[in-house]
């Protein structure tokens, strides 16, 4: 089968707790932290962080859809972060770890619609994920590419995103690449 390489851009909170889900899936062929849907061009970690930039920590996710659906890969998303929060993953506050999809194209959009339709009874509270199309995407910082991977041992990794890997492995192991399957 042909490769169909598509880009998704999602906003779960912090990019780096992201990025280390999204790297674990089969199909994914690149992960890149950064900011999109904000106000001004090329903003600085410090502009996005003040809250005032409009910008939502973001990763932009290339995959092969011959390997894993747009559908799936909304599903890890949704699932690996709190959709109900507004504006706040954990101890991170602010409209910049906003959940969001930020959709390329109309079928996108439409998936997304019916992907966040199916996990909305998951929840007991509603999802506040936003759906809106990308705009104004900008690459993060060299230092916050591939964090987790390079900060495994960092407290904030073992504190934060261990967990979500690990949820990932328990829940979506036929999605996990062979990397991930050899991860201690």
């Amino acid at each position: 089968m042909a490769e169909q390489i598509e880009v998704a851009t999602l906003a779960g909170g912090c990019f780096w707790c992201t990025e280390a889900v999204m790297q674990r899936l089969k199909g994914v062929l690149k992960v890149e932290s950064g900011y999109a849907n904000g106000l001004i061009p090329n903003p600085s970690y410090e502009m996005v962080c003040s809250g005032v930039s409009g910008y939502a920590e973001v990763v932009q996710v290339t995959f092969d859809a011959s390997v894993i659906s747009y559908a799936d890969l909304l599903k890890v998303f949704i699932t690996s972060h709190d959709p109900t929060s507004l504006n706040r993953q954990g101890a991170d506050a602010g409209t910049q770890y906003r959940s969001g999809i930020y959709y390329h194209n109309e079928s996108q959009k439409e998936v997304a619609e019916k992907v966040l339709a199916e996990l909305a009874p998951v929840y007991s509270k509603p999802i506040v994920t936003e759906l809106e199309p990308l705009h104004n995407y900008f690459s993060a910082e060299g230092y916050h590419q591939n964090y987790y991977n390079q900060n495994r041992y960092a407290g904030y990794c073992r504190a934060v995103i261990d967990p979500k890997v690990n949820k990932l492995r328990a829940t979506y192991a036929q999605l996990l690449n062979k990397e991930a399957l050899e991860e201690d």
